[in-house]
Formats: structure tokens, C-alpha cells, sequence
């Protein structure tokens, strides 16, 4: 598999520095300490150190110092973890969809198979109707695109092999070869768009969280209506994806 970092991977991999730091002084440490520690520069800590003080990591104790917070003591001592870390998940993504005005979905490419392990939808964020399974559909909508843009050439075309490209709008890319070079020339900073491929009516974008070995991707749908959104939503979804490119990987 190949997988190009993002700005919201290496700020979650700057955040896991920090709270590594935070993490080994019980009694707490100061922001002076942690920028000579971690080698961050004042405002980009400053920045890291608000995210992870909102996402309930770490707190503010007496005289500036830093200790770790609820949600990375709540994380590390569940008895149910993946119940605590798929919790976790779930906030940020309700925090995610009102943030952007879409609904938001969380995919991974597991054991050969695009799944959306979570989403968050309401009255005013429909989630899109799955008319086709989406593990048949990876050639046609924006979060299989994105998974699909991460592995290496040969896995990729081992999903097509193993897929059929039916043409589900008229809009639907059924030619693998075309498919193949769209992907392969796809910038890794640049969400991945679906317009009306899979569903028409309804238009999509993803980005990539890889954390690990796992690939991953955060992706939105809005209805076609308001597809004048969708570079700025998809945008808003890229930039804010730090938070779960963390919990992912705690």
C-alpha cells in the first residue's frame, strides 16, 4: 500500500508528541516545556494544545501546566475500549456534520472491502440511500475512489478484478483503464469528488485518514441542490479531520 501524508495526519501525528509529553509528567507540564520536548513551535503548539484541550485530551491545571484529560483516561482504562474509542468517534463525527451542514461518513478498506464503519446523518443531513452495496460500488462514489487512491497499483487492480464497473448513473466512470489513471493522478491534498456517480441527485467528497496500517477515509454528501457547497464543505471536512485521524490512532 502507498499513502501520501496529509496536513490533518501530520497534525495528528504532532498532537500524539504532545500528548506522549503530557502522558509521561503526572503532575504536569508547561507549554514552555512541551515546545522544547516536542521541538513545536510556540503557535503551532498553542493551536495543537486548544484542539486537544476541546477534544477533552489533556487540561489546564494551576500555573499553565498541562495534564492528561477525561476522554485519554477514559481511552486507556475501559474495560470496553473499542466501545470507549468507537464513543469517541461518533462525537466527532456529530461534531463534523454540523460543522460542514453535511452528512459524514468514516470508511475503511478492510480485509479487501470498502465499509462505512460509522456515519452521522439527522432531518437536515440525510444520509445517502445505499441503492447499490458500496462494496460494489467503490469504482463510483468518493469514499471507494479515496480508499481505492491509497493502495499500491496492484491492490487496486485486484478490487476492480474482483468488482464488476457496472454504470450506475451516466455519469459512472465504467472503464477501468480511465478509472485507474484518474486515481493514479490524483493529488493526495485534493478531496476525492463523486457528481452524481453513484446516486443522481446526490453529489460526495472524501478525504484520506490512514492512521497505521489501516486505510481510512472521512467523507460528506450533499443533495445535488447544493452542490455549490461541496468544495468548501469538503474542504471544512479536510481541515478538521485531525480529530479523528487521533482518536484513530490512540
Amino acid at each position: 500500500m502507498s499513502f501520501k501524508p496529509t496536513a490533518p495526519y501530520h497534525c495528528a501525528q504532532e498532537a500524539l508528541r504532545v500528548l506522549e509529553t503530557v502522558s509521561g509528567h503526572p503532575s504536569g507540564v508547561t507549554a514552555a516545556e512541551l515546545a522544547r520536548r516536542t521541538g513545536l513551535g510556540p503557535g503551532r503548539l498553542t493551536g495543537l494544545l486548544r484542539m486537544l484541550r476541546r477534544e477533552g485530551y489533556v487540561q489546564e491545571i494551576a500555573d499553565s501546566a498541562y495534564v492528561t484529560g477525561e476522554t485519554l483516561r477514559r481511552l486507556g482504562s475501559a474495560h470496553d475500549r473499542e466501545r470507549a474509542l468507537r464513543d469517541n468517534l461518533q462525537q466527532n463525527l456529530d461534531r463534523l456534520r454540523d460543522s460542514v451542514g453535511a452528512a459524514v461518513y468514516l470508511s475503511r478498506y478492510v480485509d479487501g472491502e470498502v465499509r462505512v464503519t460509522q456515519y452521522a446523518a439527522g432531518p437536515a443531513t440525510p444520509a445517502v440511500n445505499e441503492w447499490v452495496d458500496f462494496r460494489c460500488s467503490a469504482h463510483a462514489t468518493a469514499v471507494g475512489k479515496s480508499l481505492l487512491t491509497q493502495l499500491d497499483a496492484n491492490a487496486r487492480r485486484d478490487h476492480l478484478a474482483r468488482h464488476k464497473m457496472a454504470r450506475l448513473t451516466s455519469r459512472t466512470i465504467t472503464s477501468d483503464k480511465l478509472l485507474l489513471s484518474r486515481l493514479e493522478a490524483q493529488p493526495p491534498s485534493a478531496p476525492v469528488l463523486d457528481l452524481q456517480e453513484y446516486a443522481v441527485g446526490t453529489v460526495c467528497a472524501a478525504v484520506p485518514v490512514t492512521a497505521g496500517t489501516t486505510v481510512g477515509c472521512l467523507a460528506l454528501s450533499l443533495p445535488v441542490r447544493d452542490a455549490h457547497r461541496l468544495k468548501r464543505a469538503a474542504d471544512a471536512l479536510n481541515r478538521n479531520a485531525a480529530p479523528v485521524l487521533l482518536s484513530l490512532a490512540i
